[in-house]
């Protein structure tokens, strides 16, 4: 009875909610977030030619989340980059990643099984930070829903909010992959976990704060870990979206599908858009077919 009682959920819940989150989940968060920089087009040669600029990206990866939340609260921006241990550990990665000798540790921790792990690891941290963020809006907003949320939100999603000033940065302006505009699955999840934790701080949902923490890092673990080893952009909520969205926001809704309009603009024309994109392909085929008309009658009138 006693290992039941132990191994019961609300004492695994609890016990994984004081899990402290330095230095191991920290570094796999920067890891990760670090590594989605280098991918980005021309972050390595940025690294090469402005060192300084790159530096900045990265804590922007790593730190973006803080800067958000410190501004919707009215808090010194820089607050965060008051915690040394933190911003040396992001440095050291951004340097290794970046730097090392024959690329051997962005080789190795791009290895998919290890990759793998910092992921899973990563999403414990966004959920840690959601709660906390939530915790620490409710103290200066007792009544303020939307203060919790959107303070919520941007504590899981930061990084990606603010993915248009890290393109500054860059030098690169490219306002139509903001990410307000077309949502990833980290951005969203974070907000419907924003709702859940809300509700929860506010006591209209029946469930302790360490179940929920666990619960939902178990959801998010698993769907990016999931989306993370089949090289997936989709979203677990798209099917879900897909049936309620056309209803409640009317049948033009489209989706997640902008990546399509990226490419040769096949479903462009299909899908919802302007008037002017429905109609598109009409008028350069009517155009065809004058002038293939007008070919005929100049052939026949020198016939």
């Amino acid at each position: 009875m006693d290992l039941l009682s132990a191994l019961s959920l609300g004492e695994l819940a609890l016990s994984f909610s004081r899990v402290p989150l330095f230095p191991v989940f920290d570094l796999s968060y920067f890891i990760v977030s670090i590594l989605y920089l280098k991918y980005e087009p021309g972050a390595v040669e940025l690294s090469r030619r402005h060192p300084v600029a790159s530096w900045l990206c990265a804590m922007l990866h790593c730190f973006g989340s803080y800067i958000l939340a410190d501004l919707l609260l009215g808090e010194p921006l820089i607050d965060y980059f008051s915690n040394n241990s933190s911003v040396l550990l992001a440095s050291a990665v951004w340097y290794l990643i970046f730097f090392c000798p024959l690329d051997l540790f962005y080789k190795c921790v791009c290895f998919l099984p290890v990759k793998l792990i910092f992921v899973a690891m990563k999403e414990v941290v966004r959920v840690r930070k959601i709660a906390v963020g939530i915790h620490h809006a409710h103290h200066h907003y007792h009544h303020g829903w939307f203060v919790m949320i959107a303070t919520g939100w941007v504590k899981g999603s930061g990084v990606a909010l603010m993915s248009n000033v890290e393109q500054l940065l860059r030098g690169v302006w490219k306002p139509e992959t903001n990410e307000i505009l077309h949502m990833s699955f980290p951005t969203k999840a974070s907000l419907y976990g924003a709702v859940l934790f809300t509700l929860q701080q506010t006591r209209w949902l029946p469930v302790s704060k360490a179940t929920l923490i666990f619960i939902f890092t178990m959801f998010m673990v698993s769907c990016k870990v999931f989306l993370t080893a089949t090289h997936s952009h989709g979203s677990p909520f798209d099917v879900l979206e897909g049936y309620i969205c056309p209803v409640l926001f009317g049948a033009a809704w489209e989706g997640d599908h902008h990546h399509d309009n990226h490419g040769g603009g096949a479903h462009g024309g299909t899908q919802g858009g302007g008037p002017g994109a429905l109609h598109s392909p009409l008028p350069s085929k009517s155009k065809e077919e004058l002038s293939e008309g007008s070919r005929k009658k100049k052939a026949k009138k020198a016939d």
